[in-house]
């Protein structure tokens, strides 16, 4: 049976776009050839196929072989030893328009897209997150198909935040606003409380990244602009294997000098943390890394980066939008778990005066509105509020949470018709053991004076 003509000369049959496909996925010398130009193809063969309203059927299921056998090449062009320029291209420009193919057909052929979805993000961005085209044209396709990912795949971006966190931080400021489309994208219950972290810890991935590069060479996999292999993505896959897997990776650049230039230390559990693609449901514990100091003591006496000066900006817009999404969908459960978390960073962040100051105040501000939003929580979160307040005299930053805490509960704290003593007794307790600490850290600076 003839396929359907849906367009007149000039090769915009479907016949002729079909046939240009076949041949880019069978060899990728084809993608070189403007007589069969698969950039121009694909989309068009996505396009007829959405716009017919006889044998569309037919036309899908001829297609579907066709797109899938092109996606498998550009999956696999990374891992080949050597990629050829045309296999380049096509990794980066049609990966898009494949993937949209499969979400909007995939039940006319039986094809679940969450299996292509995890493949283009572990095969493709994992190495590619660092390229401008690749990384605009992902969040591109994410905000375009927002509604479908939820709806069909909603544990889809939550379980790859890491790679996009990775993606802005290599970015910058240039993909913030897409990037801000898809942010809420990625919370769900079991990214929740590790999101927050890893926004907190955003410059720090940053340091991380450019350790890396400077170690091994620029994070484009396979840039666009020089089609140059690097060794720097398939560096952060072997310290993932190595996390994953337990498995040993040899240092062989075999170089000792500063932080700046020395290659990664690849038992940190830090870096191994950072530079994680997937989310593994562990909130981060390397602020507790004993080289965490030597690490930020370096970033902060060196010059600081673009990307880095742009982390420190994008970061709090970041919580703030986080923050905002939290307390209107997120549960009393969920704000309980998080709010310990709040506290337990507040002294613990990039040791940069307005970083500081911004991420502090979206802390505070975000506690303040919780204890407003649903009171009951202060007499439930007793223990750790208490705990925290204990802290107080320890350190400048945790004197000023304390003297938040205080206020929150004095202005909210009614904690409901069943939770009123308590919460009233709370903030007694508090204040005197608060005003107690700092009275305590004063008589220690005048003895020390």
């Amino acid at each position: 049976m003839a396929s359907p003509e849906l367009g007149g000369g000039d090769g915009s049959s479907y016949d002729f776009h079909l046939r240009s496909l076949s041949a880019a996925s069978r060899d990728s010398a084809a993608a070189a050839d403007p007589a069969s130009d698969p950039t121009s193809s694909n989309p068009r063969v996505c396009e007829m196929c959405r716009e017919a309203k006889e044998a569309r059927d037919e036309m899908v299921a001829r297609a579907f072989p066709v797109m899938s056998k092109l996606f498998q090449r550009c999956a696999a062009a990374p891992t080949q030893a050597v990629a050829s320029t045309g296999t380049l291209l096509l990794l980066s420009r049609l990966f898009s328009t494949i993937l949209q193919f499969f979400l909007n057909f995939g039940e006319a052929v039986l094809h679940d897209a969450d299996g292509s979805l995890k493949t283009f993000f572990r095969s493709c961005l994992s190495r590619e997150f660092a390229d401008p085209i690749v990384a605009e044209r992902t969040l591109e396709f994410l905000i375009a198909n927002k509604t479908k990912i939820l709806g069909s795949f909603p544990t889809l971006i939550p379980l790859f935040y890491p790679l996009l966190l990775k993606l802005i931080a290599s970015n910058g400021e240039k993909l913030e606003k897409k990037f801000l489309e898809v942010l809420p994208l990625m919370m769900s219950a079991g990214s929740f409380l590790p999101l927050f972290l890893s926004l907190m810890d955003l410059p720090m991935l940053v340091v991380a990244l450019e350790k890396v590069e400077r170690s091994s060479g620029t994070l484009i996999g396979s840039s666009i602009a020089t089609i140059q292999k690097s060794a720097a993505p398939e560096m952060l896959l072997a310290l993932m294997d190595e996390a994953y897997t337990g498995s040993a990776i040899e240092d062989s650049s075999g170089i000792s000098g500063s932080d700046d230039s020395s290659p990664l230390d690849l038992a940190d559990p830090m870096f191994l943390d950072l530079l994680k693609d997937e989310n593994d449901g562990i909130a981060a514990k390397h602020w507790i890394s004993p080289t965490i100091s030597s690490t930020l003591q370096a970033a902060v006496n060196s010059t600081q980066s673009d990307r880095l000066k742009q982390s420190l900006e994008m970061a709090p817009r970041f919580l703030s939008l986080y923050f905002a999404t939290a307390l209107w969908d997120v549960n009393d459960s969920l704000l309980c778990a998080l709010i310990p978390v709040v506290m337990s960073r507040y002294a613990a962040m990039f040791p940069d005066k307005v970083f500081s100051f911004e991420v502090r105040k979206r802390l505070s501000d975000f506690i303040l509105a919780a204890f407003q939003r649903s009171s009951d929580i202060i007499a439930i979160l007793k223990k750790p509020i208490t705990d925290r307040l204990g802290e107080a005299y320890d350190d400048p930053a945790k004197t000023e949470l304390a003297l938040h805490l205080c206020w929150a509960i004095g202005e909210h704290g009614a904690g409901g018709i069943n939770r009123t003593d308590v919460a009233r007794e709370l903030f007694e307790n508090l204040e005197l053991l608060l005003y107690e600490n700092l009275a305590t850290r004063n008589q220690d600076l005048i003895q020390w004076v």
